[in-house]
C-alpha cells in the first residue's frame, strides 16, 4: 500500500517542512489541491457538499513541488486534481515536463475535468466541452513528453509537428480524477484512477468498469488505484487491500484546520507512521 499525506489547505509556509517530515516518515508522496480562481458569493457547490470558501488557499502545486522537490531526494508529488481544461496543453506540458526533470521523475499529474462553472466562466473557458479538450490536451501532453516532439489536428488544437524539451527520463504519470463511470472509463487509457468519493458500491463499479475495459484493449501495465480515506489501524488498511486499492490519501489532522500548529501537524504524521504505516 502506498501512503499519500495530503497537504491539502496547508499554509505555504509549511510546506517546506511537511515534505522534509513526510520523506524522513516513510510516506509514498504528498499531495495538493488546484483551483485558478473561485468566484465570491454565491456559486456551484461542491460535488461532495464539501463547503469551499473563496479565501481558502490554492498555492500553484507545480510552484510548491519544484520547491519541494529541492528539500528531499524520495518523496513524490501529486495533483489532487490538477484542472486541465482551464489551461492550454502547452504550458501545461511545458510545466509537467520541467517538473519532472527538476524533480528526478517524482511528479504524478492527477487530473480532473473541473466542476466549478463560474471558474472557468471567469477565466474564459467554455464549461460544457471541458471533458473532450482535457481528452485533446492529455493526448497532446503525452505527445511532446514521449520524444520531446508533438503534432496534432483535432477539434480544438490543431498545430504541425513541433519539439518541447527537456523532455523526462519517464512518461509523467497521469491518473484521472472523478466520481463516474465516464471518468473511470476515461481512466482505464491512463495510468490510475482517483474516486472523488468515499470507497463503495458505485466506486466497486468504477473499478470493475476499468478492470473490464483494460481487458479488453490488452493494457496490462501497473495501475494506481487511489482514494481519500481515513484509516486508523493497520486492519482498515487490509480492507481496502482487499477491495484492490493500492494506494491511499490521509490527513492525519482536520482538513482545513487553521488552529492546529504546524508542530502539532508534523507530530500526527509521525504518530500516522508509527500506528499504521509501520504496522501494515
Amino acid at each position: 500500500m502506498e501512503f499519500w499525506l495530503s497537504l491539502i489547505f496547508e499554509q505555504p509556509d509549511s510546506l517546506l517542512e511537511h515534505a522534509r517530515n513526510a520523506e524522513k516518515l516513510g510516506f509514498t508522496g504528498v499531495a495538493l489541491q488546484d483551483h485558478v480562481v473561485v468566484k465570491t458569493g454565491e456559486r456551484t457547490p461542491h460535488p461532495t457538499g464539501y463547503p469551499l470558501e473563496a479565501e481558502e488557499i490554492f498555492v500553484d502545486p507545480f510552484c510548491a513541488f519544484s520547491a519541494m522537490a529541492s528539500v528531499t531526494t524520495r518523496l513524490r508529488f501529486l495533483t489532487w486534481v490538477y484542472v486541465v481544461p482551464l489551461r492550454d496543453p502547452f504550458m501545461l506540458a511545458k510545466q509537467a515536463g520541467s517538473l519532472a526533470v527538476l524533480s528526478n521523475d517524482r511528479f504524478v499529474l492527477g487530473t480532473g475535468t473541473g466542476w466549478l462553472r463560474e471558474e472557468f466562466e471567469t477565466v474564459g473557458k467554455d464549461f460544457g466541452t471541458r471533458g473532450r479538450r482535457m481528452d485533446e490536451m492529455l493526448a497532446v501532453l503525452r505527445d511532446f513528453l514521449d520524444d520531446g516532439y508533438a503534432e496534432h489536428h483535432g477539434e480544438f488544437f490543431d498545430f504541425p509537428r513541433s519539439a518541447m524539451f527537456p523532455v523526462p527520463q519517464r512518461q509523467v504519470p497521469i491518473w484521472i480524477g472523478g466520481h463516474s463511470l465516464h471518468a473511470a472509463r476515461r481512466a482505464a487509457a491512463f495510468d490510475g484512477y482517483i474516486p472523488m468519493r468515499p470507497l463503495g458500491e458505485e466506486t466497486r463499479r468504477e473499478f470493475e468498469e476499468i478492470d473490464a475495459i483494460r481487458r479488453e484493449t490488452g493494457l496490462t501495465g501497473p495501475f494506481q488505484r487511489l482514494v481519500n480515506a481515513r484509516v486508523s489501524d493497520p486492519g482498515e488498511v487490509r480492507q481496502l487491500e482487499d477491495a484492490g486499492i493500492n494506494g491511499v490519501l490521509v490527513t492525519p489532522w482536520t482538513l482545513s484546520d487553521y488552529t492546529t500548529s504546524l508542530a502539532d501537524k508534523l507530530a500526527l504524521a509521525e504518530q500516522f507512521a508509527t500506528n499504521v504505516m509501520a504496522r501494515v
